[in-house]
This record gives C-alpha cells, sequence and structure tokens, in this order.
C-alpha cells in the first residue's frame, strides 16, 4: 500500500513537472494544447475513493492552475473528470470486476479498453477547460475542433507514456 503512494506522489510530481516545463513551452498551433498531466486522474487505482479522487484531481487542477495563470480551470475540467470517472469506469467494467489492486493502465486491461476509457475522460476534460476559457457560444465550432485535436494529441502522448513505463517495468 505504501509503496503505491509512494509511486502515485512521485507520479504527480512527474506529470505536473513535465506539463509546465516541458510540454508548455512548445509551441503546437493555436488549436493544439496536449494535456498531459490528466494521466494521473485516469490511472489511478480502481479502488481509489470518490472523496479522494475529488480531492487529488482538485489539488492536481489548482496546481496546473498556478503555473498556468488561469484561475481554477484547470481544477474545475479535473474535478468534473474525477467526478465521472467512477461512472466511466462502470461502463467498461468487465463481467467479473476489476481485479483489486491493479491500475487502469494499457498494460492490464489492454489497447482497445484503455483507448475507449482514457479517450472519454480526456475529451470530457477538454471540452469543460476549453469551453471555460473561451466562455462564450459564438466560438463554439474552432473551440469544438480544438477540444477533439488536443484531444487526440494528449491521447497520443498518454498512449506513448504508457508502453514507456511498461517497457521499464517489465525490464525491471
Amino acid at each position: 500500500m505504501a509503496n503505491v503512494i509512494i509511486r502515485n506522489i512521485i507520479r504527480f510530481f512527474l506529470l505536473v513537472l513535465v506539463q509546465v516545463l516541458i510540454i508548455k513551452n512548445i509551441e503546437l498551433g493555436r488549436f493544439i494544447n496536449p494535456f498531459v498531466y490528466v494521466l494521473f486522474i485516469v490511472v489511478l487505482p480502481f479502488e481509489t475513493p470518490k472523496w479522494l479522487l475529488l480531492c487529488i484531481a482538485f489539488i492536481l487542477g489548482i496546481t496546473i492552475d498556478m503555473f498556468y495563470d488561469t484561475a481554477g480551470m484547470h481544477a474545475a475540467a479535473c474535478v468534473f473528470m474525477a467526478y465521472l470517472r467512477p461512472g466511466v469506469l462502470k461502463l467498461f467494467s468487465p463481467r467479473d470486476g476489476y481485479e483489486f489492486g491493479t491500475q487502469p493502465t494499457i498494460q492490464y486491461l489492454g489497447v482497445p479498453w484503455f483507448l475507449s476509457y482514457a479517450g472519454i475522460l480526456v475529451v470530457l476534460h477538454h471540452l469543460i477547460l476549453f469551453y471555460i476559457e473561451v466562455f462564450r457560444f459564438s466560438e463554439f465550432f474552432s473551440t469544438f475542433f480544438r477540444v477533439l485535436v488536443s484531444s487526440i494529441f494528449t491521447m497520443l502522448l498518454i498512449v506513448i507514456s504508457q508502453y514507456f513505463f511498461q517497457r521499464k517495468k517489465e525490464q525491471e
């Protein structure tokens, strides 16, 4: 149990650092804004209590908000994503349920399951984040395009990181 907590604390700081030191400083165009830090919420263990999930999501979001100077937009999007996570997990639940002590990763549940699960959460996060940022419907379609393109790039980075860390675990 302590090992899982320490691993998640390290993952939290690593993803925040990657987001604010690397991804934030890469200019990918007006419509492409990947947010790889959401991987932290996506891969939290299945048995994480809902109240803890919401608290962690808020802390993660407000931490990103401090670096992006976005006044709670990331916190709102992260809490929304964390609130819907149990329902999305239930939607994709296997017949026998999830194995205790595992995490929702490509390594444990396969590529199609992970892409469906993580893709829904990432799109929901990006929808809330970008529409709060714009806060008007006059740019509805350009914002929706931005959500889709950014979600694709975020998912690409998430899948690459999943394979990178999967290989690392297999070598140990």
